[in-house]
């Protein structure tokens, strides 16, 4: 599905969208003060939890983020969309998005790929309230936020496990690399790649 040009103008007058992703639907806002204050209330998300940035390429937030030769030779070598890596932001910023450490997701699925080459970086989390199961669909996930029809960017969903969370901490080479949570790329090759790198 394309992005709509009345979509378009929705999310960047601070409309929130229900996207399809390589596992469960998205939840996506650009990450303003007022954008992550209405997708926290829809989500009744504690403001204590930061939510991943989901981009179309590493470039989008070259200006948010540290972002380490190393860590791109790393991405470079595996899968787009793989993983999740935590980079350190250049400036704090809001804390709902980390703050001081930025969660930054590359997007593998071509529909998600789009909206962020359009509008720019968006939240990328899971489409449901806090402790409720997430639908499959993202068109079940928008109805089930209450989110009305131009809310949904509807594609087909790319079944498969999630991305793996990543951080390097280049001040300290007795944990260079930390495997925050497991996904489809197993802990032991993060660690396998990171001891063989050039």
């Amino acid at each position: 599905m394309t992005l709509s040009v009345a979509q378009v103008s929705y999310i960047r007058d601070g409309g929130i969208i229900a996207y399809p992703t390589s596992t469960l639907p998205g939840l996506g806002c650009i990450p303003t003060s007022d954008g992550l204050d209405r997708l926290f209330e829809l989500k009744a998300r504690s403001s204590d939890k930061p939510v991943s940035i989901g981009v179309a390429s590493l470039d989008q937030v070259r200006d948010m983020v540290e972002i380490h030769p190393e860590v791109e030779e790393f991405l470079s070598d595996f899968p787009r969309g793989c993983f999740s890596v935590i980079f350190p932001s250049k400036e704090t910023l809001d804390a709902r998005i980390g703050g001081d450490s930025i969660a930054i997701r590359v997007f593998d699925h071509p529909v998600a790929r789009q909206l962020a080459e359009t509008v720019g970086p968006v939240t990328a989390t899971s489409a449901n309230e806090a402790g409720e199961e997430p639908a499959l669909t993202v068109r079940d996930a928008a109805i089930g936020l209450g989110l009305g029809e131009i809310a949904i960017l509807d594609g087909k969903r790319l079944t498969g496990p999630g991305s793996t969370f990543v951080k390097f901490d280049f001040k300290n080479p007795d944990s260079l690399v930390t495997v925050i949570r497991e996904g489809v790329v197993p802990t032991n090759d993060v660690v396998t790649w990171w001891k063989n790198r050039r």
